[in-house]
């Protein structure tokens, strides 16, 4: 996995307004380490859509941003979303397009997995949830029939 990571930030998720000072926050950390602008607005999707699971359906929370960095020297971002709601029931149910336990569209959770490199979900019900993802920088594409 990675050799280190580096707490950027704690930020509070409370209210609308939280969600986009995360989004703001997470394209200024992603720009920082290096991410090009498609995997920028990817990343910026995938935690627009957690932030929003965070405040809606746990009743608010916290993001954690770090800066990691791979065995191999890639530099990455890693997003944790925490909260104590009522959890997850089930997991798997709730990572599938379509469901939705609210007004949504059913693509937040299997949404997110598919914009990320990286993602962990840890659910007890009745005790919260923390949902993990880690994007890493894309090595650009080698010439064809270079070095």
């Amino acid at each position: 996995m990675d050799t280190a990571a580096d707490v950027e930030a704690r930020l509070p998720i409370r209210s609308d307004m939280d969600l986009a000072w995360v989004r703001q926050h997470v394209r200024q950390a992603a720009t920082r380490v290096g991410f090009g602008l498609v995997d920028q607005t990817k990343l910026v999707t995938a935690a627009s859509e957690l932030a929003r699971n965070t405040l809606v359906h746990g009743g608010g929370g916290v993001l954690e941003t770090s800066r990691v960095t791979a065995a191999d020297g890639t530099a990455g971002l890693r997003l944790t979303f925490c909260d104590e709601g009522p959890g997850i029931p089930d997991l798997e149910r709730a990572l599938s397009d379509g469901y939705t336990s609210g007004d949504g569209l059913g693509m937040g959770l299997g949404g997110s997995r598919r914009l990320v490199h990286d993602f962990e979900v840890d659910s007890t019900p009745g005790a919260g949830t923390t949902v993990r993802v880690t994007s890493w920088v894309s090595r650009p594409v080698r010439p064809r029939g270079g070095a």
